[in-house]
């Protein structure tokens, strides 16, 4: 709003002008009254204030209903503003200072306008985003309910239905129970849900902050299927391109030292023979660990379902390896195959020693549930972040130098062959938690 232009009148002089107009109309009446009525000063009093005080009222209530209508105006955008209705704005008259604080009302409402509606625009570009992105959020109260989920939430959890309002745990109920025990198992993790031919491989990240004053987490499911099996072609496309490389570089020494052996057994020159042939074959069982250190990984056979005994397979397991064996052995016996469940073990166990985890918290636990085996390796190591954790179960992938990328793959191929799948999850305080489920059956055949 513009300041209005020409002359100024305060109310400092507005107000001392009208007061000194009724004193001078006041002296007026009372000169008159003392012309024609000399000699009684009391009644000229009273009939001068008898005319003067009606005049003074009239004049000040006509002074005084603008500006308290101005006030109750005030008072409306004050409350609209505080409604988050800021397209009010109000109109003096004067030029005075009533009409700077409706200047400054107005420039302030214009302000707030402009900011509510960049906030709009905002939010709506911020909820469409949120609402588009393949990743599920949801974003749960302390208490367990439901406070925000995205559309891709709803189609994961409830069938494209609304989540708002309902419990988690009432929505985990009938969900998968990968998913469950994931989000009760608490911090970050890698698990797979589905059967075997629709299995799904998500990545469920979470956060925890105060949102007015209360306790609130924010989850994440990103699905990995498809990238993990990108991953997975161009690891075996590096594979390849290693062993074409080793080959190439194993066998060119190979001919070339056949040709020359072959050559002095023509020359009768057979004293350098046996160098020749020791040579061929170190090269010769070189390639052959090489090779097979990648079959075994490749052909990995069918398991043999058998009763095994817990008793005599920890103690197998602990002649190779050092940890720490928590809560009691389930009762029943196992029903997988020894010598992979043994070898998938090792694995997981090496990891846990390899992770920087004192030795002493390298654990196993073993448990029964419904129908199920959950076998849980954890350590106090350094745990893995998201970009690892994505590729951890990726054949080949491996942070470390000399590593072969093979540990956690095996094992998942492991607890896949048994019917079973493999979950990874940084524990609470640091560390890896690694779980195999896998059917605790006999066999049907």
């Amino acid at each position: 709003m513009k300041r209005r232009s020409g002359i100024r009148l305060s109310l400092v002089t507005r107000w001392s002008a009208l007061v000194g107009t009724l004193l001078a109309l006041g002296i007026i009446i009372a000169l008159a009254l003392d012309h024609f009525i000399p000699g009684r000063p009391m009644l000229v009093f009273a009939i001068c204030m008898g005319c003067v005080v009606p005049i003074a009222m009239i004049t000040i209530r006509s002074q005084i209903q603008p500006i308290l209508s101005l006030f109750r105006a005030l008072e409306g955008t004050v409350a609209s503003y505080r409604d988050g209705d800021f397209s009010f704005s109000l109109h003096w008259q004067q030029n005075d200072e009533l009409a700077d604080l409706i200047e400054a009302h107005n420039d302030l409402g214009n302000v707030l306008r402009e900011q509510r509606l960049g906030l709009v625009q905002r939010e709506l570009l911020l909820d469409t985003m949120v609402q588009n992105t393949p990743v599920a959020m949801l974003l749960v109260a302390d208490a367990g309910a439901i406070v925000y989920a995205n559309v891709a939430a709803r189609q994961l959890l409830n069938q494209g239905r609304k989540l708002e309002g309902h419990q988690l745990k009432d929505i985990l109920a009938g969900s998968a129970p990968a998913l469950s025990e994931a989000l009760g198992r608490g911090g970050d993790g890698l698990f797979t849900a589905g059967d075997s031919e629709d299995e799904e491989v998500y990545h469920l990240a979470r956060s925890s902050f105060s949102l007015n004053g209360r306790k609130h987490e924010l989850l994440l499911l990103r699905q990995l299927t498809l990238e993990l099996r990108r991953q997975e072609v161009q690891t075996w496309k590096k594979v390849i391109r290693v062993i074409s490389h080793e080959l190439n570089h194993s066998l060119a020494p190979l001919t070339s030292l056949a040709h020359s052996g072959a050559e002095l057994v023509r020359r009768g020159q057979t004293e350098r023979l046996p160098q020749i042939l020791a040579t061929i074959e170190e090269r010769t069982r070189h390639l052959e660990s090489f090779i097979l250190g990648y079959a075994r990984f490749a052909k990995l056979p069918s398991p043999r379902i058998e009763p095994c005994s817990w008793d005599g397979f920890i103690a197998q397991l602990a002649n190779q390896v050092r940890f720490k064996l928590t809560g009691e052995l389930p009762a029943e016996p196992a029903w997988f195959d020894p010598a992979q469940m043994e070898q998938a073990l090792l694995n997981l166990l090496k990891n846990a020693h390899e992770s920087g985890s004192p030795p002493d918290h390298v654990e196993l636990n073993i448990r029964s549930a419904p129908g199920a085996l959950r076998i849980e390796v954890a350590d106090r190591g350094t745990g893995m972040n998201d970009a690892v954790l994505t590729n951890a179960l990726v054949p080949f992938y491996s942070t470390k130098r000399s590593g072969t990328g093979l540990g956690l793959a095996l094992a998942r191929e492991i607890a896949e062959a048994h019917g079973g799948r493999i979950t990874l999850g940084n524990r609470d305080g640091g560390g890896l938690n690694v779980t195999l489920i896998i059917p605790n059956a006999p066999a049907v055949h």
